[in-house]
């Protein structure tokens, strides 16, 4: 090691003295230069927040993981250790249990929280869980298959942040929209819901009847939705609930999400959750007051026509709807709603495919002495 002499060393030592002496204005300048580097942070944090994001902030408390276990039933022949006439048994109905998963939405701050009807489908315990991680007992207080709708209610809660729906049915294709929800079970892990983004691709899009439910007037957006995300939440920019994601068209092989989501509008959810509270069922049962007929070559040359599609009206009960719209004995149905009507099993399918309740309007086109007339039958709530 190098030896210092005293010069060197007072040497040294005033170098010390001076640079300490003039940190000290620097040290100020540092002070400054801090404050504006906080600022700047501050500016660039703010800058990062837009819509998106506080409608994330907005929404994110609401929404809920659901754990299942379901009854799920299907058929297996009687077992015997005999290859031969193990096949010559009967099947046997068999039932197992399941876990199963998906999401929800609080809708308001007594407990009740919204989720697909597939998702608690034959559910025997349902469980959801909090954002702040608490789990809590639900108990199912109305569902309706056609629809696919669901209305839960939470037991032993404290404080709930409910959602807020959009007034405005008035969507915009092409507007951004958010998917919330416990895609693969991520909700378990930290308690937070994961949240996609994208726009509305198309309106209005109608499926009729698929595996027993009628999916109508939905949203189509492209905001990825996977397994488990069915029963969260399609939120606007402003954090306002526009629908609930239901299900996906994947890809070969059921590769998961490929950007064709669909969700059940805010309005029809809002409209079948009034009849569950209220009744824990949608009553679906209506009434025209018409008897129809197949049409007979021999009928529908009295009548000069040319062909036999179309029904005939046999009956219209008085005072029915059917009468106070104006339809008549032996008026012919061509088309209802717009759909060909050929034979009474066509009336029949589009009743099954439309998911029709009291109040809702049918438009007959009806052939009267060589003219084609259109008449709205208002249907008629049977209790």
């Amino acid at each position: 090691m190098k030896k210092m002499n005293f010069t060197q060393f007072i040497l040294i030592g005033s170098l010390v003295l001076f640079s300490v002496e003039t940190a000290k204005p620097s040290a100020l300048l540092g002070n400054e230069a801090l404050k504006s580097n906080s600022s700047a942070t501050q500016s660039i944090f703010q800058s990062r927040e837009n819509a998106i994001t506080r409608a994330v902030e907005k929404v994110s408390n609401s929404v809920v993981g659901i754990n299942v276990t379901q009854v799920r039933e299907y058929r297996q022949r009687y077992y015997t250790d005999d290859q031969f006439f193990q096949f010559l048994l009967p099947f046997a109905p068999m039932r197992k249990k399941v876990k199963s998963l998906g999401s929800g939405f609080i809708i308001d701050s007594n407990g009740f929280v919204l989720t697909n009807e597939h998702v608690v489908h034959n559910a025997i315990e349902i469980k959801v869980t909090l954002t702040d991680g608490s789990q809590h007992d639900a108990e199912l207080v109305g569902a309706d298959e056609i629809s696919d709708i669901a209305l839960l209610r939470l037991k032993d809660f404290k404080k709930l942040q409910p959602v807020q729906f959009s007034s405005d049915d008035d969507l915009i294709i092409g507007e951004w929209v958010i998917a919330f929800g416990n895609p693969f079970g991520l909700f378990d892990l930290n308690a937070k819901p994961t949240v996609t983004v994208g726009v509305i691709s198309s309106l209005n899009q109608d499926f009729g009847k698929m595996e027993d439910r009628v999916y109508k007037d939905m949203i189509q957006t492209d905001a990825s939705i996977n397994q488990g995300n069915s029963g969260g939440p399609l939120v606007n920019s402003l954090g306002e609930v526009i629908g609930m994601n239901t299900f996906i068209f994947s890809g070969e092989g059921g590769s998961g999400s490929i950007g064709l989501g669909f969700a059940i509008p805010a309005s029809r959810v809002l409209e079948i959750v009034k009849e569950l509270r209220t009744y824990g069922k949608v009553n679906r049962s209506f009434w025209t007051g018409l008897s129809l007929g197949e049409l007979s070559p021999r009928i529908a040359r009295y009548l000069g026509l040319n062909s036999i599609n179309g029904v005939i009206v046999t009956d219209v009960q008085e005072n029915s709807p059917a009468d106070e719209a104006g339809i008549q004995l032996y008026d012919v149905i061509y088309e209802v709603n717009g759909k060909n009507i050929s034979r009474r099993q066509d009336i029949l399918n589009l009743i099954n495919a439309s998911d029709l309740r009291g109040g809702d309007v049918l438009n007959f086109k009806i052939y009267r002495e060589g003219r084609l007339l259109i008449f709205p039958v208002r249907l008629e709530k049977l209790n």
